[in-house]
């Protein structure tokens, strides 16, 4: 089964919203895998967004993320990088689907609530960054026979 990253950021922490955001995932048949609260901190935050040093938005982007504990997540499931960018919706909420997470609950593109890897790649190096192999639980979940052949 595909594995991805999933990061529920600062704003979504402080508006009291992880529980809502991953019962999305919950809901859509998606197992989580491995789960954690944490604090970034700069060495951390920079691998994670190594791809845009040099960017203008590097700087407060990692200043951001470091602001406020995360709560960094592994979810699997049959084709769940794709799943997983339908639920959260457009990067910029302006644009996301008002059913998306970020549609619902993204007020700005610089706060828009949730990170998830782009691709099977990513998702490989995000979760490397943020989690053990040993930290993560691979488990038969009740109902997936139902969900997928």
């Amino acid at each position: 089964m595909e594995r991805t990253f999933i990061m529920l950021k600062p704003d979504a922490v402080q508006r009291g919203l992880v529980g809502e955001i991953i019962s999305h995932f919950e809901k859509k048949g998606l197992k989580l895998a491995g789960m954690k609260l944490i604090q970034v901190n700069r060495t951390l935050a920079e691998a994670h967004y190594a791809e845009h040093q040099g960017k203008g938005f590097f700087e407060p982007t990692v200043m951001y993320i470091m602001s406020s504990p995360v709560v960094a997540m592994v979810w699997q499931g049959k084709n769940v990088v794709v799943l997983a960018r339908e639920l959260m919706g457009a990067t910029n909420p302006a644009n996301a689907n008002p059913g998306s997470i970020r549609g619902k609950y993204g007020m700005d593109i610089s706060r828009n609530i949730i990170h998830g890897s782009d691709s099977v790649t990513s998702a490989e190096r995000e979760i490397s960054l943020y989690f053990k192999s040993e930290e993560l639980i691979d488990y038969p979940k009740a109902g997936d026979e139902w969900l997928s052949e």
